[in-house]
């Protein structure tokens, strides 16, 4: 891993974000701690926070926008009451 301080990073944090990118490792040195550079994926709000906290594929979340939707074209709304269970929507 290369490893600059944080004035060196400054200098060409262009060039060391490019790098990072490119998948070399990149520690800047801030105090007693080694702060890794590394590209992370951008994923949408639904895939990673639904799937992370309610275990809700993308299939399943699709399918509730769909029905909300839906409901709220028929003018209907569902009000709902305590941990969100996508399996009882199906």
């Amino acid at each position: 891993m290369k490893t600059l301080t944080v004035e060196e990073a400054q200098a060409d944090l262009p060039a060391l974000v490019k790098r990072a990118k490119r998948g070399e490792e990149i520690g800047i040195l801030a105090g007693d701690k080694v702060i890794h550079l590394k590209p992370t994926e951008l994923v949408p709000w639904e895939d990673s926070y639904l799937l992370q906290e309610y275990d809700v594929t993308t299939e399943e979340w699709e399918r509730f926008k769909k029905r909300t939707q839906a409901g709220r074209i028929k003018g209907k709304y569902v009000e709902f009451k305590g941990k969100f269970d996508p399996k009882s929507f199906d």
